[in-house]
C-alpha cells in the first residue's frame, strides 16, 4: 500500500529571480548576435533561451492547506506541502489535492429498518483528505468514492436499527442520536481507510418513516403517547386517593365503611382521570340514606 512521503520542493522566489535574469541575459545576447552576423552565439543564445524557459516551467504554487502530488514518468516523487512559491523539476507532473475540511449531505436513502419498516434517512459527513498519496493512487477519484462508500454504510448501518424503540435499553435510531451517528462514524472510516480520509463527524440530518406507511406510523405513535398519558394519570390519580383515604383515616374526619370507601374511591378516579370537567352533587341529605 502505498503512503504518502512528505518532500517539500526548493523556494521559489530565489530561482524564479535567478532564471528571468538569465532570460533577460539569454535574450540580450541573442539581440547582439544578430547584430553582428554571429550564427554560432545566436544558436547559443536560443538554447540558453529554450532550457531557461524549460527551467522556468518548474515553477509552481501551493496553497495553505494545499498538497502538490509530484510525479516524474508515472513514480511517484513525494508530496510538497509547504506554502508558497516553489521548485521543483519541471518534468514532474503536480497534482493539487486539497487538504481543507469538507462536507457533505448524502441524497435521502429508502430503506428498511430492522423491523423491515421502509424509512427515508440521510447524513451529513465532514472528511478531510490526510494521505495524499493514498487519495490519489489507491482509488480512482476519491471524491466519488467517499460520497458512495459513505451512502454504503448508510444504508448498512440503517438496516442494523429499529426506527423507534419498544424496550427499555434498546437504541433506535429516532431516540438514540449520538450512539448510531458514533456508530455511524466508525463504519464509514473503516470503509474509507484505504483512500488517505480522515472521517471527522457524522450527523444524521433526515429521518422519517417511508411516505406509504407514515400516516400508520404517525397514529400509532398518537396511540403510544396517549397510552402513556393515561397510565402517568392513572398512577397519578391512585396515589391521590390513596393520599386521602390515608389522611381521613388518621385525622378521623369520617369512617367509611369497605362499601363507602370502594365508592368514594371510584368518584375519585372518575374525577382526577376524567378529560372533561366533573359537575359535583352536593348531598344534602344522610350520608346512609
Amino acid at each position: 500500500m502505498m503512503r504518502e512521503v512528505k518532500r517539500d520542493a526548493l523556494s521559489g522566489i530565489p530561482i524564479l529571480l535567478a532564471l528571468l535574469v538569465a532570460l533577460a541575459g539569454a535574450i540580450g545576447w541573442l539581440i547582439t548576435s544578430a547584430r553582428h552576423g554571429a550564427a554560432g552565439p545566436a544558436i547559443a543564445a536560443i538554447a540558453a533561451i529554450v532550457v531557461v524557459s524549460v527551467l522556468m516551467g518548474g515553477v509552481f504554487t501551493v496553497g495553505p492547506n494545499q498538497g502538490r502530488v509530484r510525479q516524474l514518468f508515472g513514480a511517484y516523487r513525494g508530496t510538497a506541502r509547504e506554502p508558497g512559491l516553489r521548485w521543483a523539476n519541471p518534468f514532474f507532473s503536480k497534482k493539487t489535492v486539497s487538504l481543507r475540511i469538507r462536507n457533505f449531505e448524502t441524497g435521502k436513502l429508502k430503506v428498511n429498518d430492522m423491523r423491515g419498516n421502509p424509512i427515508e434517512i440521510a447524513t451529513v459527513v465532514v472528511w478531510r483528505v490526510v494521505d495524499t498519496a493514498e487519495a490519489v493512487f489507491q482509488v480512482d477519484n476519491y471524491e466519488n468514492y467517499v460520497h458512495v462508500q459513505s451512502e454504503a454504510a448508510l444504508r448498512n448501518l440503517a438496516t442494523g436499527y429499529p426506527y423507534d424503540a419498544h424496550a427499555d435499553g434498546e437504541v433506535a435510531l429516532s431516540s438514540h442520536t449520538p450512539e448510531v451517528s458514533a456508530k455511524l462514524k466508525t463504519e464509514i472510516q473503516d470503509r474509507l481507510e484505504k483512500a488517505g480520509v480522515e472521517v471527522i463527524e457524522t450527523r444524521v440530518s433526515h429521518l422519517a418513516y417511508a411516505p406509504e406507511i407514515a400516516s400508520a406510523m404517525l397514529r400509532r405513535q398518537q396511540a403510544a403517547a396517549v397510552v402513556a398519558a393515561r397510565r402517568t394519570i392513572v398512577a397519578g390519580a391512585v396515589g391521590m386517593v390513596e393520599n386521602a383515604l390515608e389522611l381521613l383515616a388518621e385525622k378521623r374526619v369520617i369512617e367509611l365503611d369497605q362499601e363507602r370507601k370502594a365508592a368514594m374511591v371510584s368518584n375519585l378516579l372518575v374525577v382526577l382521570c376524567s378529560e372533561q370537567n366533573t359537575q359535583p352533587v352536593v348531598n344534602t341529605g344522610s350520608l346512609y340514606h
